[in-house]
């Protein structure tokens, strides 16, 4: 038999059909894979992110409101410059950073910290704030980030006079603090003897009665006391100085009722923790400070 002679001459599928029918399998394709698209964007923005959440309009993008005080180390502004600077300063350029926003900035006072959060003037309270049961009960602490002890400052010419902390409770000392801080709330249960004035504005004018010689001790954290020392040392002198004492969370504010703002900011104040940023941050602002 010839094989040949019984090769037929067409095979039912052109030339033309077969271009055809691959061009629809291909525009099938684009189309499967647009939906795909779409669907994987869908499942992306669908977070479940509650619509009255800060998270949610971070993700609509805009500004990130930002209410600070000053406070030495932490949140400052820069007495040549006028630039702002501070450990939490920079954190809270990190995490706008991390969210590709920008930074509304509105300083305030520690009087009117917890109000100005409340009343949506803005949604993070980024400076140093020590925890407190009244402030926890008003507003909710994020991590926390750090933890600070406190220390005490006097004028030099009562070095001798104030050795130890306890020296303090006695009913011819007077404190001063600053109006609205956490020391204006704790100090009267930590030195029961003593007498108090409140002073307002930024935390640091606090300290301008004990210089006077109006007040007797000034109580501030740690770190922010060896600051002030090093910028004060014509007359400030801090009490035991390697003994802080009523050490306590100190970090950031926010308001209540997001959980899902506050799960997030959470667990990345745990990420730049665990990371070392905080840390590095510290030192840096230690050594340069104080």
């Amino acid at each position: 038999m010839n094989d040949k002679s019984e090769t037929p001459r067409h095979t039912g599928v052109d030339r033309r059909s077969l271009l055809t029918g691959a061009a629809v399998a291909g525009v099938a394709g684009v189309a499967l894979a647009a939906t795909s698209v779409r669907e994987v964007k869908a499942q992306l923005l669908d977070s479940g992110i509650p619509e009255d959440s800060v998270l949610n309009s971070i993700r609509a993008g805009g500004a990130l409101r930002v209410g600070y005080a000053q406070t030495p180390l932490w949140f400052y502004k820069d007495a040549k410059s006028g630039e702002l600077r501070g450990v939490y300063k920079e954190l809270v350029e990190r995490l706008a950073t991390d969210l590709e926003m920008t930074v509304d900035w509105q300083e305030v006072t520690f009087a009117n910290a917890t109000v100005g959060l409340r009343k949506n003037d803005f949604d993070l309270f980024g400076s140093s704030a020590v925890y407190t049961i009244p402030r926890a009960l008003a507003c909710n602490y994020v991590g926390p980030l750090w933890s600070k002890g406190s220390s005490v400052i006097v004028h030099k010419d009562d070095a001798e006079r104030f050795k130890t902390i306890e020296d303090l409770n006695s009913a011819d000392v007077t404190f001063s603090v600053s109006a609205g801080s956490s020391e204006e709330q704790r100090l009267p249960g930590l030195f029961p003897e003593a007498k108090f004035m409140a002073i307002s504005g930024q935390q640091v004018m606090a300290a301008e009665p004990v210089r006077t010689k109006r007040a007797t001790a000034y109580v501030v954290g740690d770190s922010d006391a060896l600051a002030l020392v090093k910028r004060n040392g014509a007359w400030a002198h801090i009490v035991d100085v390697d003994n802080p004492f009523d050490k306590r969370p100190n970090t950031w504010l926010i308001r209540h009722g997001d959980p899902a703002w506050k799960f997030f900011l959470d667990t990345w104040a745990n990420f730049v923790i665990t990371n070392g940023q905080v840390q590095r941050l510290y030192d840096q602002y230690l050594s340069e400070l104080a």
